[in-house]
């Protein structure tokens, strides 16, 4: 499966995450107006993730499995159903 790069960032620029730019485009996930140390990074130049890049930001975003990246990704997962998530586990 794979999923376009410009899919996944208005997804995470929805969901509280604020871009970093360096050599790869960082974004780190905000609770309450603070910075937290969920991130996940986008490297420049890439048009698609495969399930292997899909994987390494699953478990960067803290999520259990590949269903719920996808749903962050395809907005069925609310912001607020991440973070209550991330709740649940103690991330935040």
């Amino acid at each position: 499966m794979k999923i376009k790069t410009r899919k996944i960032v208005y997804s995470l620029l929805t969901k509280c995450f604020e871009v970093e730019e360096t050599h790869h485009t960082y974004f780190w996930f905000y609770h309450n107006d603070q910075r937290t140390h969920i991130k996940t990074k986008i490297s420049h130049g890439s048009n698609e993730y495969s399930d292997s890049l899909l994987s390494a930001m699953q478990k960067q975003l803290k999520l259990n499995s590949k269903k719920e990246l996808l749903e962050l990704i395809n907005c069925p997962m609310s912001q607020e159903d991440y973070i209550g998530l991330l709740k649940n586990k103690n991330e935040i």
